[in-house]
């Protein structure tokens, strides 16, 4: 699955630059020409990682980071800040307000994609290619495949997915929307309730004693519980 950006820029030249650069750089763009357009995407998938502007019209970039930072669903967003607003003032009030990052214009196209790849891997990491290594569990996503102790657990395209979230995010909450926006992408629209069979797959593959590693919290979602990892790799000592 693709990585995916939301542009938030009103200028549409330079939405239109953003918009050829981070496709030729593998992410599906959605473009926004105003912050109000950015949370009516938001309401329907959310994107791996948002570019804004500060000087938008009605509600601005700054108050748009504000407000995705006060919510549950877009508080843990990469949110990477891109304005013409280049004072160290400036600067401190978009981290303040939430960015991840800051970027000033002009600004080079290589350099930006190379920051919101870094971006990406820090606090996105289930979309970041290489390993991840969790006690006993490792996971390779450059060769999509995962092993338990060193055997190789037979997984489907969207469990993998769903198991390198998890990794990727150990002790997490993940909700069964959030699970949909995060595994399954834009462009699939799947009952909430597929998401349990899914999961319930991961289980079977990661076979005893891991398959409880992936446990259910009560009206909140699924997480990787790291101390039942510890808890099977205790009862193989």
């Amino acid at each position: 699955m693709k990585p995916s950006v939301i542009i938030v820029e009103d200028d549409a030249a330079i939405r239109d630059l953003l918009q050829y650069s981070f496709e030729r750089a593998g992410f599906r763009v959605l473009p926004a020409a105003s912050a109000e357009r950015a949370l009516e995407l938001l309401k329907e998938r959310l994107p791996t990682v948002l570019v804004i502007d500060w000087m938008l019209p009605a509600l601005s970039g700054l108050a748009l980071v504000e407000k995705l930072r006060r919510t549950s669903r877009t508080a843990d967003l990469p949110l990477l800040m891109l304005t013409a607003r280049g004072s160290e003032q400036d600067r401190v009030g978009g981290l303040e307000a939430g960015a991840d990052d800051y970027v000033v214009k002009p600004f080079s196209p290589s350099e930006l994609i190379a920051r919101v790849n870094a971006l990406v891997r820090r606090r996105a990491p289930e979309f970041a290619g290489g390993s991840i290594t969790l006690g006993a569990l490792e996971l390779d996503s450059d060769a999509r495949t995962a092993t338990v102790d060193g055997t190789r657990v037979a997984l489907r395209q969207v469990e993998f997915r769903l198991l390198k979230l998890f990794m990727a995010h150990p002790d997490r909450v993940f909700t069964r929307n959030e699970l949909l926006d995060r595994v399954w992408g834009e462009d699939v629209f799947v009952e909430e309730r597929t998401v349990d069979v899914h999961i319930r797959r991961v289980r079977l593959a990661l076979g005893k004693p891991y398959r409880d590693l992936i446990s259910t919290v009560r009206g909140g979602g699924y997480k990787l519980d790291p101390a039942m990892l510890e808890a099977a790799e205790a009862s193989l000592a």
